[in-house]
């Protein structure tokens, strides 16, 4: 009995140092999901307004332009956006199923962080490339490097196309898998194109596409990046509120049962000096 509670109480302390470690990896996620929410949102705006212009010079420049057409019958060009740490429950798990299903066994894979990569490589799936433990200050610069190589390969047509699978952040309970295609470039439909006005390009459009598109795509890679970031760290914040519940009812049950035995002890004990002054009596 002795013994039994002395395990309980181990248990007990240890299920309370648990709790601490998680509450405060909570307590950072959510430092690090509103910094990272905010960066997310400085960036969202640049990146839609260049993702506008791109479109209105893409389809003021016909079709002739070689980012509006599909390489068919080449493999697919994929940024996979995972995360470098763990503890950030379903996320990754959601990002390795949407490889699973809808990528192909040739296509050219870039993962981008070490869990991601490490995944690939315990499971044989090929992956041309890796990026690991990017730092804030130089990812912009070697996602860009990447998406560079990207595009001259799909010049050179060695590639059907370019696409990102990132975790699309709607809010900090919900984070969605999603394989968005950068190039080519989205055309809009006749219908569409009406409510577009003339517009004169200087230079000619041929040339502000070739300049505007490796800029809109770099962009668009790291604004994905970024939103994959805050996903991560809203996963994360969330997987640590649950372990910190978990552990808090934890250790209510085993406070319970070491109350329940310790009583117990204390029922017998009385009964046992009971017991033996009545003996001393009789």
């Amino acid at each position: 009995m002795a013994q039994s509670r002395q395990d309980i109480q181990s248990r007990i302390a240890s299920v309370d140092s648990t709790k601490k470690i998680t509450k405060a990896m909570q307590l950072v996620a959510s430092s690090k999901l509103s910094r990272q929410r905010d960066a997310m949102e400085r960036n969202r705006e640049y990146a839609h307004s260049l993702q506008t212009l791109l479109t209105n010079i893409v389809n003021a420049a016909g079709k002739n332009d070689p980012f509006l057409k599909e390489n068919e019958g080449k493999r697919a060009f994929v940024f996979v956006i995972t995360s470098d740490m763990g503890l950030c429950g379903g996320y990754n798990a959601n990002v390795y199923r949407t490889v699973l299903n809808d990528l192909g066994t040739d296509d050219h894979i870039v993962m981008i962080g070490s869990r991601g990569s490490q995944w690939a490589k315990a499971r044989g799936i090929r992956s041309d490339a890796a990026l690991i433990d990017l730092n804030e200050d130089t990812a912009y610069m070697d996602l860009a490097n990447q998406m560079q190589t990207a595009l001259d390969l799909f010049r050179e047509k060695k590639i059907s196309r370019i696409q990102v699978l990132y975790t699309h952040y709607k809010n900090t309970l919900t984070f969605i898998p999603v394989l968005e295609t950068i190039i080519p470039v989205r055309v809009e439909k006749e219908q569409d194109k009406k409510s577009h006005i003339d517009t004169i390009f200087e230079p000619g459009k041929e040339h502000m596409l070739s300049t505007i598109v490796p800029m809109a795509a770099k962009s668009l890679l790291y604004s994905l990046y970024l939103e994959s970031k805050t996903s991560e760290q809203a996963s994360r914040r969330m997987a640590m509120e649950s372990a910190t519940d978990n552990a808090t009812e934890l250790q209510e049950e085993l406070e319970l049962a070491y109350n329940r035995i310790r009583q117990g002890a204390i029922t017998q004990e009385i009964t046992e000096i009971v017991g033996g002054a009545n003996a001393l009596a009789s």
